[in-house]
């Protein structure tokens, strides 16, 4: 079992996500603004499975490719100058897909950030099963400072 370097409690420190759609347990390893590493212990509880697929359950490509941008963003907003920013999804490119992930699986979530211009950062991620890559994806988010929910711009 890897070390725990932040527990969910801890990622909800940093990210906005919450459960149902915090979809990473935790991290194992983080190198602030360059790199992170992390946990996603799929359960057969998961909420998907109850519709995708009952009779065979598989873990939606779109949610893994989710798992690594959270976990990438968590690498982005451990950097001081950006506490309190979201993460916003920009853009996803040569995603693959090799291998289905199902209940009991527990999915390795690596994300090395190669990129940096302005908020806008690309990430180059990996997920893996016992070391047998499941998807694959260059993720682009824009850390963005959110405006007051009170403010009449938004409103």
């Amino acid at each position: 079992m890897a070390d725990v370097v932040y527990n969910k409690e801890q990622i909800m420190e940093i990210i906005p996500h919450r459960d149902p759609f915090l979809l990473i347990d935790e991290i194992n390893e983080i190198e602030p603004g360059k790199k992170v590493t992390a946990t996603k212990y799929i359960k057969e509880d998961d909420f998907w499975f109850k519709g995708h697929f009952p009779e065979y359950p598989v873990t939606p490509g779109v949610l893994m490719i989710e798992m690594l941008a959270q976990a990438g963003c968590v690498a982005m907003l451990s950097l001081p100058e950006n506490k309190g920013k979201l993460g916003l999804f920009a853009g996803i490119d040569k995603a693959k897909f090799k291998r289905q992930v199902v209940p009991g699986d527990v999915l390795k979530l690596e994300v090395e950030i190669i990129k940096v211009k302005g908020p806008i950062g690309v990430g180059k991620g990996i997920a893996t099963v016992d070391g047998v890559k499941a998807v694959s994806a260059e993720i682009t988010c824009l850390l963005y400072t959110s405006p007051s929910p009170r403010d009449p711009k938004t409103s």
